[in-house]
């Protein structure tokens, strides 16, 4: 193949793969930017109860206790998962009218974790989707089609990066011939965008690269995760085979000092109940987290028995979940603080500016083509009226 037919192959899979993520890039882009500041936005939108004012070593109440009040302002609902914040003094039960209710029935009420005061009963989970803030996720992770949205928004990321790998390659021969950074104003509109194109292209390069490559990995968390469940899971609960679910459970805070005490230098973050579609039915299932920068992006689940509060297995993570562990950060930004976010919000508007130039350099491009085959038709119909019978 010579070098002029494969710029030619090149050039065919940046088009192609550019066009058809196009759209569904701008989509995510437009999104995301509110989404690098959801913490921000979701305070400003927080319609809570104000926090008691403590001392900062304030002791917490006993999950124990707010679970209790939970059960007793819904008595006929079941808990399915407890939140416990690490960055603010508050507790979030989850409950649902039974461990089969769809996921979108699920609320949360939100305590105070240190007077055990009710902050707010919040709204059902399917309903949080239709806030501000619910859409502009529900559009970046899924476009409210479910895991189908989830894998089809992951190939949109792929392509994505394929013409961002071509892009490179076409790059060199296209541009040798100028200085980095030239701007042809003096030419065409299309040629002038033609090089605000590649030179915004260039320069995001390594950042949209490790975007689009880390939102694949993210829109592969739910397979991953199933995957995870079905190799991990089986071989625990085998010890179980033939024995029914807990009658009664065992204290909640206590699974949770047990798992404090399992995993040393992690915090419990969050704790599944026996009978979610995300545990078991028969475990406590305690997410830990790490307290340095790093080891704040692994997560360790911890298996405690339900019905006798006794360790079962602190469970190590396989090495694609912790790649998707590792990737979220990565991908949202949200690691360094408000600089960071400010940053990754500066290279998402040079993105959107890179796609829309890049639709429109295809458009003109067209445009020209059309005008110049309409021209070659003009031409000849002229030709055949002038030739003398």
């Amino acid at each position: 193949m010579t070098a002029a037919s494969k710029i030619k192959t090149w050039y065919v899979v940046h088009k192609w793969t550019s066009l058809v993520c196009t759209l569904f890039l701008l989509i995510i882009c437009l999104t995301g930017l509110p989404l690098v500041f959801h913490h921000e936005i979701e305070h400003w939108l927080d319609d809570s109860a104000p926090y008691a004012t403590l001392p900062a070593d304030a002791p917490r109440a006993s999950l124990d206790t707010l679970i209790a009040k939970a059960r007793e302002r819904y008595p006929s609902e079941v808990v399915m998962h407890t939140f416990i914040d690490d960055e603010e003094p508050q507790v979030l039960i989850g409950m649902a009218p039974s461990t089969s209710s769809p996921f979108d029935l699920m609320h949360s009420v939100k305590f105070d974790a240190r007077t055990g005061d009710i902050l707010q009963d919040g709204p059902k989970l399917g309903d949080e989707k239709f806030t501000f803030m619910g859409i502009m996720l529900a559009l970046h992770v899924d476009l409210y089609a479910g895991l189908a949205g989830e894998l089809f928004l992951g190939f949109m990321g792929l392509l994505f990066v394929i013409a961002i790998v071509s892009g490179v390659v076409l790059y060199g021969p296209f541009m040798k011939k100028l200085p980095f950074g030239t701007i042809r104003a003096e030419r065409s509109r299309r040629l002038k965008w033609l090089d605000l194109h590649n030179l915004l292209g260039v320069v995001t390069l390594v950042w949209a690269f490790v975007v689009g490559l880390t939102g694949v990995i993210n829109e592969l968390s739910t397979p991953l995760f199933q995957l995870w469940q079905s190799q991990a899971l089986p071989p625990i609960m085998a010890q179980y085979q033939g024995k029914p679910p807990p009658s009664t459970l065992a204290s909640v805070q206590s699974a949770y000092e047990t798992a404090q005490a399992a995993v040393p230098g992690n915090a419990p973050l969050s704790i599944t109940y026996p009978g979610s579609p995300f545990g078991t039915p028969r475990h406590y299932v305690i997410w830990t987290k790490g307290d340095t920068p790093l080891t704040s992006r692994l997560f360790t689940p911890v298996l405690v028995d339900a019905g006798t509060g006794a360790l079962t297995q602190v469970v190590q993570m396989p090495w694609y979940l912790k790649a998707l562990e590792i990737s979220r950060p990565l991908h949202f930004g949200d690691y360094a603080g408000l600089p960071l976010k400010i940053l990754w919000v500066i290279l998402d508007l040079i993105t959107i500016v890179v796609l829309v130039s890049g639709l429109y350099l295809w458009l003109a491009r067209r445009k020209a083509t059309d005008a110049r085959v309409a021209e070659l038709v003009r031409r000849h119909e002229q030709a055949r009226t002038t030739v003398p019978v």
